[in-house]
């Protein structure tokens, strides 16, 4: 526990500079109680808009109550990584090119995961050294958590109306991750919401999946439909899909306070082979050879390659009718698994209307 000369300010003083030497742009401490975020996760579970993803209904109020993760538990450190892709080409500029595929700006560097992970468990161990041994348990996506709602009891930022957390002074585009731990450090004052009117990302969403101001259906997000479902695409949302193989990010785009975005730091968060614009039908030649040399260690490797060959297809069915969107549909159809053929049978037939006087 803190010692007499280590007092509560003191470590969490020293937590935060630290925390910022390790590459995390902000730490902050909340507490543990989330009994109104807990009702809100069960109404949402309740009305089934989480789809396929079980493991949310699975967890439960595992989800909202941290004690239970680490007994004992009684403050929750939240940090913060920036992940902006200065250096990629402008997303606009590759969602407006149908003949390009468009990565999610998260994913188009290094899995986060290990990177946030490595972080946080060296900033605890530092801390043992510091004031002896106490318990503590460090998640970055590997716990089931609401880490939206308790970075925001840690001051880190607000939930906006897209269900993103929002920083006044760095927009939406950072990773999240978490210490739960015993010490009883002191708390930061919760985050203030700033959205006011604003209700762009609704409008903007493609597929119309923020159904009210912090109502998120998943099953209709193209996230969830790229990334999560791993089975077939609903025949209703895949034109609206257009070129997003993975992801989507038009929620975040039209943020206004995203305009104090800040550029990633670690060099992880850097675009890797060209995913910042690939044109997707060269996506469509690889094998899964390819497909597992090219994202081992990215967050894509996770969805597999059918899932990745079923996203490219959606894409080419979506591009403007060619010649060459044709053959690449034809040519991957020759080993695809039944889901993948099929939807490269609904592209090739939507090529083919296109092109149909």
């Amino acid at each position: 526990m803190i010692t007499p000369t280590l007092e509560p300010q003191a470590v969490k003083s020293w937590l935060a500079a630290r925390a910022r030497e390790l590459g995390f742009a902000r730490l902050g401490v909340s507490g543990v109680e989330l009994a109104e975020d807990e009702r809100h996760l069960l109404r949402w579970l309740e009305a089934g808009l989480h789809g396929r993803m079980h493991y949310m209904a699975r967890h439960g109020t595992l989800r909202s109550r941290p004690a239970e993760l680490l007994p004992g538990a009684v403050r929750v450190l939240s940090v913060r990584m920036d992940y902006w892709p200065a250096e990629a080409r402008p997303a606009e500029a590759v969602l407006a090119d149908p003949a390009s595929g468009y990565v999610s700006r998260y994913a188009l560097g290094r899995d986060y995961h290990k990177v946030m992970r490595a972080a946080l468990a060296r900033l605890a161990r530092e801390l043992a050294a510091r004031i002896g041994s106490f318990g503590y348990r460090v998640c970055v996506d590997s716990a089931p958590v609401l880490e939206k709602a308790l970075a925001r009891n840690g001051g880190l930022g607000w939930i906006g109306k897209h269900t993103n957390l929002i920083a006044r002074e760095a927009g939406s585009w950072f990773f999240l991750g978490e210490m739960l731990t015993d010490l009883p450090l002191p708390l930061d004052a919760p985050a203030s919401a700033h959205c006011g009117t604003c209700s762009e990302c609704i409008r903007v969403c493609p597929t119309e999946a923020i159904l009210a101001p912090y109502r998120l259906d998943a099953r209709r997000c193209i996230s969830y439909l790229t990334i999560e479902l791993d089975g077939a695409i609903p025949l209703e949302l895949r034109a609206a899909i257009g070129n997003r193989i993975y992801g989507c990010d038009d929620c975040q785009l039209v943020c206004p306070w995203n305009k104090f975005a800040r550029a990633a730091r670690h060099p992880d968060f850097k675009v890797r082979h060209g995913l910042d614009a690939p044109r997707l039908t060269a996506l469509s030649a690889w094998s899964e050879a390819e497909f597992d040399a090219r994202m081992r260690g990215s967050a894509i490797y996770r969805i597999g390659y059918e899932r990745w060959s079923r996203n490219i297809a959606v894409a080419l069915g979506n591009a403007p009718p060619d010649p060459s969107v044709g053959a690449a549909l034809h040519r991957q159809r020759e080993h695809a698994s039944p889901l993948v053929r099929e939807h490269i049978d609904w592209a090739l037939a939507r090529q083919a209307a296109a092109l149909t006087p």
